[in-house]
């Protein structure tokens, strides 16, 4: 190493070789979010659909209040003693959270999904969970991850951060296919490595959009079940379905133990919360004999990590179940529909700009998602960061890269339009820009 006491005592402070630090800070994939939110300020007159924010035009600062007072009076009707509400709400909490009870109700009513409140453990994000998840269940160095691809960085990043390899399961149109699950972990295998588990987001994924079909699902548990592989389901986006469109979850379907489920109230109730929660029932014999659910177990896991999440924040979120009475599927109608108009004013603008004879001529195409946050965009050139930036400079509209998703490469002429976040009215707007911009950049062989 370059950094030595010596070194220190000549140059007058300790400085690194960046590639001295862990892989996870020198790979250049794991800075794409940083990069693209340091192009939004850069660019802050850029219509962007770079981002994966969710709407915040329902947001009221005055209702933080009252969602905290309603999970405090809940508290009292059900018997709570002030002091141990006070000491919940100031001090530090038990390390898997305390709207455990809250969450089951939810899980219940909305996804039918049946598991105790012990079985459920209080995350600082989705993200939060996928660390204690991917720590948890790889043991040793032949432990390999599936994840469908292109997929959520995050996962990617939580793998790398635990020095766990990814090993890509490749999309098909509609979405992760089973018998593509199958080959990856038989051929991790005869690598001499142990598939532990595979993430996917069967609904509306991050970043194309795509919904796994019920029979796709019911599959996938199949294979899930006989590889001996444990299902990462993330479902950030599962409520955002038109009215009667839903789809059972894979958890809800699982009958052999094979999901963990993972969760949060970023997108449903308000992502500045940080609240997410990890769903894992599988039981487990410790060394006494006794028998707990998994999530109770990984506890200590997340001792080490965060020691606890937020007190605020779970009150917070507690108050906004019990107000709805544990129904955020009918709490977040009016959001599904300001989602799906956004969905439509995007697909019917790309329509507008780009019919028949110009959708061939610039080598343009796109998916047309049935919810969700995003789709993906196929242009005729290299679509990188540094394309994304001259398109927010001089274009006025940013978009994210889809080679950024790609677990191993891929997706250089095609880009992710996240419309979540802009009106109807901006979104018509920014695919207009967007749409001067494909159609002066040259195509390339």
């Amino acid at each position: 190493m370059s950094m030595s006491i010596v070194d220190s005592e000549v140059r007058g402070r300790v400085e690194f070789d960046l590639a001295e630090l862990h892989g996870a800070v020198v790979d250049p994939g794991m800075d794409s979010m940083r990069l693209l939110s340091e192009t939004a300020m850069a660019f802050p007159d850029a219509l962007s659909f770079s981002s994966g924010a969710p709407h915040d035009g329902n947001h009221d600062l005055s209702r933080l209040s009252v969602h905290l007072e309603r999970y405090l009076r809940h508290l009292r009707e059900t018997g709570v003693p002030e002091r141990r509400i006070r000491r919940l709400l100031f001090q530090y909490g038990p390390v898997n959270g305390f709207i455990q009870d809250e969450i089951a109700r939810m899980l219940v009513r909305d996804e039918d999904i049946h598991v105790p409140a012990e079985a459920i453990m209080v995350t600082h994000g989705a993200q939060e969970a996928m660390l204690i998840a991917l720590r948890g269940l790889c043991t040793s160095p032949g432990d390999v991850l599936l994840s469908v691809s292109p997929t959520y960085v995050g996962i990617v990043g939580a793998a790398k951060t635990l020095d766990i390899p990814v090993k890509a399961v490749h999309e098909g149109p509609h979405g992760l296919e089973p018998k593509a699950v199958r080959a990856a972990a038989r051929e991790v295998r005869a690598e001499g490595g142990r598939p532990v588990a595979c993430y996917l987001v069967p609904d509306f994924a991050n970043p194309t959009g795509t919904r796994l079909s019920e029979q796709a699902r019911r599959e996938l548990l199949q294979v899930a079940a006989e590889e001996g592989l444990l299902l990462l389901e993330d479902n950030p986006y599962g409520l955002f379905a038109a009215e009667g469109d839903q789809l059972p979850t894979l958890k809800s379907l699982d009958d052999k133990g094979c999901v963990l489920y993972l969760g949060s109230f970023a997108k449903s109730a308000f992502p500045g919360a940080r609240i997410g929660y990890l769903v894992a029932d599988q039981p487990v014999t410790e060394a006494d004999g006794r028998v707990r659910p998994l999530a109770a177990v990984l506890s200590k896991v997340k001792s080490m990590i965060s020691v606890g999440s937020s007190s605020i924040a779970q009150a917070v979120v507690g108050g906004i179940l019990v107000e709805h009475d544990y129904d955020l599927r009918s709490a977040t109608r009016e959001l599904a529909r300001t989602y799906l108009e956004r969905l439509a004013a995007t697909t019917s603008s790309l329509t507008e700009h780009f019919p028949a004879q110009r959708y061939a001529e610039h080598g343009v195409r796109w998916n047309t998602p049935r919810g969700g946050f995003f789709l993906v965009l196929e242009v005729g050139f290299t679509a990188d960061l540094a394309a994304m930036e001259r398109c927010a400079r001089d274009y006025g509209v940013s978009w994210a890269p889809m080679s950024m998703f790609h677990v191993d490469g891929g997706g250089d002429r095609a880009m992710r339009l996240g419309f979540s976040n802009l009106s109807t009215e901006d979104i018509r707007e920014g695919i207009s820009r967007l749409a001067r911009f494909i159609t002066e950049t040259p195509r390339t062989a």
